[in-house]
């Protein structure tokens, strides 16, 4: 079971308050679903590989931006692994209090900071993601390896559309929310 409800049980339910609506099924399931797999396989690798050594699934993906990138301003940390500055801030001071990484001011500018992996920190993604890659074979086991190459391809192509298109379509649904916004969506329409 993936949450309090399983898949078929959510699925009935959305399509029993959905009816009626114009809407695209197929699509609002496919990122439903995509959505739901997420966050089932965060929780399984939090509660496995990932417990074993006290990380958290952020955690882990800043000790693996650091890693892989080396040397890199806290901006981009936060940019790549998809939370806020503030978010990091909390994050990159457990990990460095842990000795896992350092966090530095270049003396050409002050106003930044950039995280490093200690060697402990380096030892550790060196023994733990062979760990955490078998808890990615695992996660895509009964997938035939042309179905992993496919599903690989149309995870690239919907990254690669939000990349292209992302900021010019977050644009053009703020101008058109902002010429006439839904009912009691405004934080301004509701009364404390």
């Amino acid at each position: 079971m993936t949450g309090y409800y399983t898949l078929r049980e959510t699925e009935k339910a959305v399509g029993e308050r959905l009816g009626g609506l114009r809407i695209d099924v197929e699509a609002m399931m496919a990122l439903s679903n995509l959505h739901r797999t997420a966050l089932v396989v965060r929780n399984h690798f939090e509660q496995s590989v990932l417990r074993d050594v006290d990380l958290s699934w952020t955690g882990f993906v800043v000790l693996w931006v650091v890693w892989i990138w080396g040397d890199i301003e806290t901006r981009h940390v936060a940019e790549e692994s998809g939370i806020s500055k503030g978010t990091l801030t909390g994050v990159a001071r457990t990990l460095e209090n842990r000795g896992l990484i350092t966090r530095a001011t270049p003396a050409d500018d002050r106003r930044l900071s950039v995280l490093s992996l200690t060697e402990r920190g380096k030892a550790l993604m060196t023994e733990l993601f062979p760990r955490f890659n078998a808890e990615e074979v695992y996660s895509l086991e009964g997938l035939s390896p042309r179905r992993v190459t496919e599903l690989t391809r149309i995870l690239r192509h919907v990254l690669s559309h939000f990349e292209e298109t992302a900021q010019e379509r977050q644009a053009e649904v703020r101008r058109s929310v902002q010429s006439g916004p839904l009912p009691g969506l405004l934080a301004r329409d509701v009364e404390a």
